[in-house]
């Protein structure tokens, strides 16, 4: 055997022993570490993967490089050790992670509050903002979005919050809706603790007392939209008194009818009131006409008094005026101005009165001297039948032509 310088496979000998060909490794076998007969491509063994991937490993972990028979293995008992490299990095890690709590961004419809250490420091604007983390901390609030508070019955919702009692002793179902935002963050954060429920507390607080001030028609039928502004007026004064930082936009009031319970009853006293104001307006309107038709005979029988009056006065100052006149003709010439008199007299007697003149020549004289009276031709009485005649003869031509 001694003399088989030869390997197994024919390869040189060189003094070498049956067991060296394993401890040197495959790359000093003969075809680049391939057994006879295969042809393929070299694959590495599983042992020597391994082996690299270990050895990478601790090169990344601040080990040393390969390890000869003097530096020892895998199981040397070698350390970690912490290189500059892995120190940078975890400080760039630490500042990224600082930046990322301290820089913020803050939407245009929001505002954020900053604290120094837990205390108000400033208020952020729309955009990026710094808080150095962790001396100053941030929260942010929207601002300018409406929030919707719900007091009593609104839309399908029955609540007993909205039944409120009015100043003539009746209850009405109130509902409504308080639409309000943030005006100041930080009053919001520091000054209260629970926003919507400050809100509908004060809310409706602010209507049960504008209710007690009220009758209860005016509330169903006419003062709608008084009520809704005088609730906002009153709820924005208590929140300000609060120093909350909220600004009430609106109140719609959705909601103000009797009870259920008693709304048929509402119902029937409603309609009885309506008739009542209905016969209250017809009675109204006769008293106005027959009132405007007793005025107006009064103001005629006025006006005719007023013109009676001024037509007797008138006739009396107009006679007044011509006895004067008269009275200085007579005093200017007696005699004429008598016997004119006398004439005038006469001739205001006989125009009126129906009259026979008989003379004496005519009738003759009776034996003891008186005059003798004949029948005489009533004339005027002859003259008017006349006339009647002739009035029907040009009526009776006249249906005739026709």
């Amino acid at each position: 055997m001694a003399g088989n310088t030869g390997g197994p496979w024919g390869g040189g000998g060189g003094g070498r022993g049956p067991g060296d060909d394993d401890e040197r490794g495959d790359d000093r076998r003969p075809n680049g570490g391939r057994r006879p007969g295969n042809d393929g491509p070299n694959i590495p063994e599983i042992d020597e993967l391994v082996n690299k991937g270990r050895e990478q490993l601790r090169v990344l972990m601040g080990g040393g490089g390969s390890r000869g028979p003097g530096g020892g293995g895998a199981d040397g008992g070698g350390g970690f050790e912490v290189t500059r490299g892995m120190v940078g990095l975890g400080a760039l890690a630490a500042v990224g992670l600082w930046a990322f709590s301290s820089f913020y961004t803050v939407q245009p419809s929001e505002r954020s509050v900053e604290l120094f250490l837990g205390e108000f420091s400033d208020t952020g604007n729309p955009g990026l903002n710094f808080a150095p983390w962790p001396l100053v901390t941030y929260e942010i609030i929207p601002t300018t979005s409406e929030r919707t508070e719900s007091i009593g019955s609104v839309g399908n919702n029955s609540t007993t919050a909205g039944l409120m009692l009015t100043t003539d002793e009746n209850v009405v179902d109130i509902g409504f809706q308080v639409v309000w935002n943030v005006r100041e963050p930080a009053n919001l954060l520091f000054n209260i603790a629970e926003p919507e429920e400050t809100v509908q507390a004060v809310a409706e607080s602010v209507m049960r007392e504008i209710v007690a001030a009220r009758r209860l028609a005016p509330i169903l039928n006419t003062d709608r939209g008084i009520i809704a502004t005088n609730a906002r007026d009153g709820i924005q004064e208590i929140l300000d008194s609060y120093e909350s930082g909220i600004d009430v936009l609106r109140v719609n009031l959705q909601r103000a009818e009797p009870p259920d319970q008693v709304l048929e009853a509402f119902l029937s006293v409603q309609a009885a009131e309506q008739e009542r104001d209905q016969l209250q307006r017809e009675a109204d309107r006769d008293a106005n006409q027959a009132l405007a038709d007793a005025r107006g005979q009064a103001t005629q029988i006025i006006e005719n008094s007023e013109a009676y009056r001024s037509e007797v006065t008138n006739e009396a100052l107009g006679r007044a005026s011509r006895f004067l006149a008269v009275l200085e003709e007579y005093r200017a010439a007696e005699d004429v101005t008598r016997q004119r008199l006398f004439l005038d007299a006469l001739s205001s007697v006989y125009a009126s009165t129906p009259k026979v003149i008989l003379d004496p020549s005519i009738t003759g004289a009776g034996s003891d001297g008186s005059g003798g009276v004949i029948p005489f031709l009533p004339l005027n009485d002859l003259m008017q039948n006349t006339g009647d005649r002739a009035a029907q003869g040009a009526a009776a031509s006249v249906a005739g032509g026709n």
